[in-house]
C-alpha cells in the first residue's frame, strides 16, 4: 500500500524581545526563542513541515507596535505566497495588541496561513484555537497596560523627587551618573540670553543677537525664536524639575536666579502684540535729526495718545518757539512722511546712476567689489526693508540720507553715498539685521 503524499509546509519562526538588554550576548533570548521552535518543527517534519532560510527577528522593539522590521518581512513574504505556517515561542512575542493581532489574523487567513505557538499548543484555523487565542490575547494586552502603568507611576514618582529621568538635557546642563551636571561654557549663555531678554523684552531680536554671537545647540543646529521662548519657559533653570505642568525641587543646581526668573515670566505672560508695540514705541523715530521744515528749522519727532491708539507727529522748532502758524509746514504725520522718504531711498537703490557711484566708492574701500555686487547689494535692501526691526530701519536710514528738506511743494532727499558704499559692503557681507 502506496503512502499518502504529503504537502510540504513552509514554516517561518518569528522572535521578538522588547529591550535591548542582553542582545549583544553570544547566545540571546532570540537564539533561545529560535532554538525552542525549530525543535518544534522537526518534531512535526512527518506532517510535511520545513523550516524556511530567511530569519524574522526583531530585538529591542515592543510589542505594542506593527512598524517592525522583521515582521513587515514576514508578512510581505506572507502575501508572496512564500509562507505556509508561522511558528513563535509564545503568541505575545507576535503582539500583544488584541486589535493589532486580529488585522495579522486577517492577513494569514487571507492567504491560507496558519499560527502556532510552540508554548501554547493551539491552530487558528479551528473556532477554539481562535477562542484560545483571544483569551490569551486579552491577557497579553491586560499585562501590557499594566506595566505601561507601573512605569508611569514609577517615572511621575522620582520626577516628584527631582530625579533626572531621561531625555534631551536642557542646554546649558550636561548628563553625569543620570544626573544634571551644570556645562559651565553653555551655562554662561544660559544667563547672557535670560539677562539680555529682560533689557530688550523681543524673542526675535533676541534670536537676531544670538546669532551674531554664534550660539548654536548642542548638535550644532541654529538657535531660532521658539528653541530660545522654550529655554526661557524651563524651569530647570531655577533647579525645578517638572511632570504634567507640576513642578518639584530638583536634584541639581539651578543656573538662574529666582528673582531674574519672576522678571522674565513677568515679561512672557504679557501679550507679544503689547510687547512688540511698546518696542516699537521706544525705537527712536525714523527721521529724527534729519528733516527740515521751509524755513531751515529742524524737525522734533513727538506723539500722543488716544485711548490704545499711538498718533506720532514731527513738529517744527519753529511751532515749538513761536506757535502755531509761525512756519507754513508746522506738523507732519511721522507715518506718511516715513513711508514718502523710504520710497525715495527704494526708488534710488534701482537708479543706474547710483549703483555705479556706489560701486566707485565701495571700491576705494574693497577692490574685489565689483558693480553687480553693488548692484545686488541694493536691490537685495528693497524687499528686504519691510521685515528689518524699526532700530535696524532708522540706523540705515541715519547711514543713507544726509537730510530731508520738506516744503509745501514736496520733498529733497539728500542722501551720502559713502553712506550708500558701506551699507552695499555690510550686504555683501551679511551684516544687515535679520527679520523680526
Amino acid at each position: 500500500m502506496t503512502k499518502p503524499i504529503v504537502r510540504k509546509l513552509r514554516c517561518a519562526i518569528y522572535t521578538r524581545k522588547s529591550s535591548e538588554e542582553g542582545l549583544e550576548q553570544e547566545f540571546n533570548s532570540l537564539h533561545a526563542q529560535r532554538e525552542a521552535c525549530e525543535a518544534y518543527i522537526a518534531s512535526q517534519r512527518s506532517e510535511g513541515w520545513v523550516l524556511v532560510r530567511d530569519q524574522y527577528d526583531d530585538g529591542g522593539i515592543s510589542g505594542g507596535t506593527l512598524d517592525r522590521p522583521g515582521l513587515q518581512q514576514l508578512m510581505a513574504d506572507i502575501e508572496d505566497g512564500l509562507v505556509d505556517v508561522v511558528v513563535v515561542y509564545k503568541i505575545d512575542r507576535l503582539s500583544r495588541s488584541l486589535a493589532d493581532f486580529a488585522k495579522l489574523v486577517e492577513v494569514f487567513d487571507r492567504n491560507g496561513v496558519t499560527f502556532v505557538s510552540v508554548t501554547q499548543s493551539f491552530n487558528t484555523t479551528t473556532s477554539m484555537g481562535r477562542l484560545t487565542l483571544n483569551i490569551l490575547l486579552s491577557f497579553a494586552q491586560f499585562e501590557r497596560e499594566v506595566t505601561a502603568e507601573r512605569i508611569r507611576d514609577k517615572v511621575a514618582a522620582s520626577r516628584k523627587k527631582g530625579m533626572w529621568m531621561g531625555g534631551v538635557p536642557p542646554f546649558g546642563y550636561r548628563v553625569e551618573n543620570r544626573k544634571l551636571i551644570i556645562d559651565e561654557e553653555r551655562a554662561k549663555h544660559v544667563r547672557w540670553i535670560f539677562a539680555r531678554f529682560l533689557e530688550i523684552g523681543s524673542g526675535t531680536e533676541l534670536a537676531r543677537e544670538v546669532a551674531k554671537r554664534g550660539i548654536q545647540t548642542p548638535r550644532g543646529n541654529r538657535i531660532d525664536k521658539k528653541y530660545l521662548y522654550r529655554l526661557l519657559n524651563n524651569r530647570a533653570y531655577i533647579g525645578e524639575a517638572v511632570h504634567k505642568g507640576e513642578s518639584y525641587p530638583g536634584e541639581h543646581d539651578a543656573i538662574i536666579e529666582r528673582d531674574v526668573w519672576d522678571k522674565v515670566r513677568a515679561i512672557l505672560t504679557e501679550s507679544p502684540r503689547k510687547r512688540a508695540a511698546r518696542t516699537r514705541a521706544d525705537t527712536p523715530a525714523l527721521l529724527k535729526g534729519l528733516l527740515y521744515g521751509p524755513d531751515g528749522a529742524a524737525f522734533s519727532p513727538t506723539h500722543t495718545r488716544k485711548g490704545d491708539k499711538l498718533y506720532r507727529y514731527y513738529v517744527s522748532q519753529t511751532v515749538l518757539k513761536h506757535g502755531a502758524g509761525s512756519c507754513p509746514v508746522g506738523r507732519v504725520p511721522a507715518g506718511e512722511i516715513e513711508a514718502a522718504v523710504i520710497d525715495r531711498l527704494r526708488a534710488v537703490f534701482r537708479q543706474p546712476e547710483i549703483v555705479a557711484g556706489t560701486w566707485k566708492a565701495a571700491r576705494a574701500h574693497d577692490g574685489d567689489i565689483t558693480e553687480a555686487d553693488a548692484r545686488a547689494a541694493l536691490q537685495q535692501l528693497d524687499p528686504l526693508w519691510d521685515e528689518l526691526f524699526p532700530a535696524e530701519q532708522a540706523r540705515i536710514t541715519a547711514l543713507l540720507i544726509e537730510r530731508v528738506d520738506i516744503g509745501a511743494d514736496g520733498l529733497d532727499v539728500g542722501l551720502r553715498v559713502d553712506g550708500l558704499s558701506g551699507l552695499a559692503r555690510e550686504m555683501l557681507a551679511g551684516g544687515v539685521g535679520d527679520a523680526a
